[in-house]
């Protein structure tokens, strides 16, 4: 029987999809070739439309700075924050001087939460009232000026617009500090402190009427220092306006422990300065 006598099946009783058992689907079942390059290419076309949907610079930029500035706040609040040294009232520890380019210190914030300072240790304190006769704001009444000096001040390049002060803790409270006549130098209940970070030869003389050398100025004390205080001076004892001068105010000199800012921890600029600031125990004879 030729192909052409083969009787005609006739329509496909179980329809056009029908297959026997176990027949593979056929490749039409797939789609077509066209159809899938052409969903390829859609996708294509939706992914790089993804890509492109970037933040224009003109709000990313603002958008940085402004998490910047919130980055540094949170550290200069509760961390440590950079301050600039613009007088010689600590040297040789700490240079600096007006009109010229002074250290940057790094001031640590934290230390003082767990434990209290110690005599020798190097402090930044907001002066108490009695302190600020000195102290002259150099801010700007133009607001736009000021907000660049208060972001200035933040890094160390412009001086902060309160009286934050450094000196050198002597006495805490509950002790005796005194420098009279005849004494060999700074007396704290009753032995001889180190001054071995003093500033020597002094810069200024002493008048022998009314101080000397060894006290690195005018006769003192005795003053016992009130509880949670600290009894303040500076390395250049000569040219230190610290507890020394304050001794009729309402704290004997002193200062409130709640005044401290933080310990000064190191020295970060200029690099030829760069190092860590002692903190010798200035009591241990």
């Amino acid at each position: 029987m030729t192909e052409d006598d083969r009787p005609d099946a006739g329509p496909n009783p179980k329809g056009p999809s029908w297959r026997p058992s176990g027949e593979p689907a056929r490749a039409a079942e797939a789609p077509a070739p066209a159809t899938a390059r052409a969903t390829r290419s859609r996708r294509r076309r939706d992914d790089a439309d993804d890509d492109g949907k970037q933040t224009p610079w003109w709000i990313e930029i603002p958008i940085i700075v402004v998490i910047a500035l919130l980055i540094s706040v949170g550290v200069q609040t509760f961390v440590g924050r950079v301050y600039l040294i613009p007088s010689e009232s600590m040297q040789p520890t700490l240079h600096g001087c007006e009109g010229c380019t002074g250290d940057r210190i790094w001031v640590d914030k934290v230390s003082y939460r767990f434990s209290d300072p110690e005599p020798g240790d190097v402090l930044v304190f907001n002066g108490p009232p009695s302190w600020d006769d000195a102290f002259v704001n150099q801010r700007s009444e133009n607001p736009v000026v000021n907000s660049l000096q208060t972001l200035g001040s933040w890094i160390g390049v412009v001086a902060p617009d309160e009286n934050a002060l450094v000196k050198r803790v002597i006495a805490t409270g509950g002790q005796t500090v005194q420098c009279r006549e005849g004494d060999a130098g700074i007396m704290v209940d009753g032995k001889l402190v180190d001054e071995s970070f003093t500033l020597a030869p002094p810069q200024n003389p002493v008048d022998p009427l009314v101080g000397s050398e060894a006290c690195g100025g005018p006769y003192f004390g005795p003053v016992t220092i009130p509880d949670d205080h600290l009894w303040m001076m500076g390395d250049n004892r000569t040219n230190s306006l610290d507890s020394r001068y304050h001794l009729g105010d309402e704290h004997q000199g002193s200062v409130p422990v709640d005044n401290v800012v933080g310990k000064v921890q190191a020295i970060i600029l200029p690099f030829s300065r760069i190092g860590g600031v002692d903190d010798p125990d200035i009591q241990a004879n």
